[in-house]
This record gives structure tokens, sequence and C-alpha cells, in this order.
């Protein structure tokens, strides 16, 4: 089984910021959604914890549809989960952690995965199963020295950095060696919009 990294590649690889829509509501969402692809952030997920919340990636996938857009949703962390995503549409799931159980249930929806990792451990069961493309989180925390230093011994992995981001320390983790940041509420910070959207440029 591998990690559809090839997925990743094609489709990460070549836009560097991802919007992270959480609890927002489904019309809030919608709105958001619409300034992430503005801005061209091609790739939006959305957590689904609630009933709510998969009514909002219901509602966003069928808006990326009607723009060419794909969605993925997040914190994805039991098999009914994965069902509800495959069932919503999304294209891809992402996880807070590793459960390799996880990863097999959306490999085998056909849904590429990025699961978390926070440790070298954590990339190393990783890697044994396949996966190349991996959650740096909570990367506020982890910071952009772990970052360095994991490029070290897996140089084949590529990192999403994900929580408490923003524009204002996104690019300290691109600079560290992130594949691509994530950001949630700063799309809701009229005050970042610019430098999102150069970043998503670079």
């Amino acid at each position: 089984m591998t990690d559809d990294s090839d997925w990743f590649e094609n489709n990460f690889a070549q836009n560097r910021v991802m919007a992270i829509l959480r609890g927002f509501g489904v019309q809030r969402t919608l709105e958001l959604a619409a300034v992430a692809w503005d801005l061209g952030l091609d790739w939006v997920e959305v957590p689904i914890q609630a009933p709510e919340d998969l009514d909002a990636l219901t509602a966003i996938v069928e808006a990326g549809r009607a723009r060419g857009k794909q969605v993925g949703a997040g914190t994805v962390v039991t098999r009914e989960h994965v069902h509800q995503a495959a069932k919503a549409g999304a294209v891809f799931t992402v996880s807070p952690g590793l459960d390799l159980d996880i990863v097999r249930a959306s490999l085998d929806a056909g849904l590429p995965t990025l699961p978390g990792v926070a440790s070298a451990s954590d990339i190393q069961s990783a890697e044994r199963f396949g996966l190349t493309w991996l959650k740096a989180f909570p990367a506020s925390v982890l910071g952009t020295e772990w970052l360095r230093a994991m490029r070290g011994p897996f140089p084949s992995i590529r990192f999403v950095a994900t929580g408490g981001l923003a524009a204002d320390n996104a690019v300290e983790f691109l600079d560290a060696g992130a594949r691509v940041v994530a950001v949630g509420s700063a799309l809701a910070d009229a005050a970042q919009l610019p430098r999102l959207a150069e970043l998503a440029k670079r």
C-alpha cells in the first residue's frame, strides 16, 4: 500500500499554502473558501468534528467543483470519518496523528491521506508504511528547528506545517523546509490577506 505520494507531489507542491476552515458553519465557510480561492490558495481542508461540519464540507465540495477546486476533510480520526469524507466528495483526508488503521481505511476508500507526526518515531513508522507526505502538528509548538532537525535523517519526507500558523510566521516554516503551510483563522483577518496571497505565489 502506498500513500499516493504522486498525488500530493502533483497537487500540493505547486501551491505552498493550504486553508483550514474549522468550525465556521456553512455560510462563513463558503465565504472564507471563496477568499482562499480568490487569493490563489487552491487547497481547502474542512475538519469534520460535528454534524454541521459535514454540512459545511458538502457545501464547500459543491462550491469548489463549480470553480474547478478540490477539497479535503480534516480531523479524520475514525473509519466513520473516512466514510463521511468520501460520501461528501472530499478528495483527501488529514489526521492530527498517525493511526495506520485510519491510513489504511482512507487509502482503501481511494483518498490520499496526510497523517500528523510530532516525533522521529512517528516519522519512522509512517515511512515504513510508505508515507512520504506528512503533517507536522502542532507546528507552532514543534517549531522551525524541529523541522530543520527532521530534514537530516528524513530527507525524503515532505512536511505540511499545520497548527498556529498565520501570515507572520508561515514564511519561517517554509524557510525551515516545510513544503506547504496551512492557515486557518488568518483568512478571516483582512490585514493578513495580502501576505497570504504573496505566500501562495511563492
